[in-house]
């Protein structure tokens, strides 16, 4: 870690409580969140005993939470446990049974949790306590499409000039990644990011939110542009990053946005989330078969070149294997230190790591067993469902109002599709999955409103009567 990127971590937290201080709430935590998301260094930070490394995002977080606790404490006891909160609360805690019931201690068990807790928890406790109204959710997309508009330079510079930009900033690189960022007759973008695929679902993300705030008409300008023309400098740079699995993933959710704004439905939500489920279940249980793994291979070549669905197929036949031996720790799973992986003995009897973990979901039924997948899935899938099927119907998506907070519960679903791909966690996605399911938790907001119509009415003679 060079002296700049030291210098960039201890200054991070007064920089938060700035923000706070000058900022409203909802501003200061959106604009905490997606600025040391994309900005702050990777893998720089510093190791204290007994709790997780302060590194950017638990940095933010810590840097939230002190803030929260100085200028709106208040704002802890709105909170209250609901039934969305659940699969969160178990992700978290899982570590803790699955340290337990693997032998591995309760100092362990203490640790994994505080860990997860950090990662996952906290992101998704600050959506639930801020972004859980229809104005945290427009703050929180628009401030999503905005930073997409200020990466694309940083994207165009790297597709020419090669990853470049955290060596030049904070003097190093992640060279080990290097030859993945090898994409055609160019390069793929990595930025502050710790992958190439994450610049990519990020840009696709900024670019599909683009899309609805201007078929929505939320907002029609930024910085005096029209939004038409910046949506399409965003398409232009999805296509340059050269992420295959993010400009599918962006066909999808377009799909998903048309269908919802011409036929006033959602089926196409119900679909994806039922699929991944669907998917999770066959992977968990090994109804994946070798032939079918080439089936599968064989249907992706006719859509994307032979590489790419070579590549999906490797992915395939390796969590077959994983899953098998996951499946002998099928509740809580094998716990940390690499007891999820597999191991064979080479020719001089030492045992070597066979195994490549490339997709969330994999990770998660290897580490926290069948809970734990359910859990980490159930926490974003879960208020994504909700919202569309309890609350806000595809009738009302592009009501400007609600628009927003309906194109965030679409990212975050294709977010988890994603993760049965890869593994690259964005705690700004878990920050708007506990978002949603606060604004789900609470009473719809057009009913709260003609609630206190009624009661204003109600109390109008009686304060009449008081004035006289």
């Amino acid at each position: 870690m060079s002296p700049q990127a030291q210098l960039v971590m201890i200054v991070w937290l007064p920089v938060v409580l700035y923000l706070f201080r000058n900022f409203p709430a909802q501003r200061a935590v959106v604009i905490s969140f997606i600025f040391a998301w994309l900005f702050l260094p990777q893998k720089a930070g510093f190791s204290f005993p007994g709790i997780p490394d302060y590194e950017r995002m638990s940095a933010t977080c810590y840097s939230i939470l002190l803030a929260t606790f100085i200028f709106d404490v208040q704002r802890f006891t709105s909170f209250k446990l609901g039934w969305l909160d659940l699969p969160m609360l178990i992700w978290c805690i899982c570590p803790f049974a699955s340290s337990i019931t693997n032998g591995l201690g309760t100092y362990d068990g203490f640790s994994q949790t505080l860990a997860q807790t950090v990662a996952y928890g906290i992101p998704y406790f600050l959506g639930r306590i801020y972004l859980n109204n229809l104005a945290g959710m427009r703050q929180l997309a628009i401030s999503m499409f905005i930073s997409g508009l200020l990466y694309a330079p940083l994207c165009w510079i790297e597709v020419r000039m090669s990853p470049q930009i955290h060596r030049w900033v904070y003097g190093y690189l992640d060279a080990r990644k290097f030859a993945q960022t090898i994409r055609y007759d160019g390069y793929r973008p990595v930025i502050f990011m710790q992958h190439g695929l994450s610049v990519g679902m990020w840009m696709a993300t900024a670019t599909l939110i683009g899309i609805w705030l201007w078929q929505a008409g939320v907002i029609k300008q930024v910085w005096g542009i029209s939004i038409r023309w910046l949506v399409a400098v965003l398409l232009v740079t999805v296509v340059l990053v050269k992420s295959t699995g993010a400009i599918i993933l962006l066909l999808l959710g377009t799909t998903i946005m048309f269908t919802a704004k011409w036929f006033r439905t959602s089926f196409l939500m119900l679909l994806i989330i039922v699929s991944i489920s669907s998917y999770l279940y066959m992977g968990a249980t090994g109804v994946f078969s070798s032939e079918r793994i080439a089936q599968v291979v064989s249907s992706l070549a006719t859509v994307v070149e032979q590489a790419r669905a070579n590549s999906v197929g490797f992915r395939m036949y390796n969590e077959e294997l994983l899953s098998e031996k996951a499946r002998q720790r099928m509740m809580f799973g094998w716990g940390g230190w690499g007891r999820n992986r597999i191991y064979v003995e080479n020719w001089n009897g030492d045992l070597v790591d066979i195994s490549i973990t490339d997709s969330l979901w994999i990770i998660s039924f290897g580490i926290n067993g069948a809970v734990g997948l359910i859990a980490i899935f159930g926490s974003s899938l879960l208020p994504a469902l909700s919202f569309f099927w309890l609350r806000y119907p595809a009738s009302s998506w592009f009501k400007p109002k609600v628009a927003p907070a309906a194109m965030l519960a679409v990212v975050i679903t294709l977010y988890m599709v994603d993760c049965t791909l890869n593994d690259q966690p964005n705690p700004v996605f878990t920050l708007a999955s506990g978002g949603i399911a606060g604004l789900v938790l609470k009473e719809p907001e057009k009913k709260k409103l003609k609630g206190d119509r009624k009661l204003l009415l109600k109390l109008a003679p009686q304060r009449r009567h008081q004035l006289n």
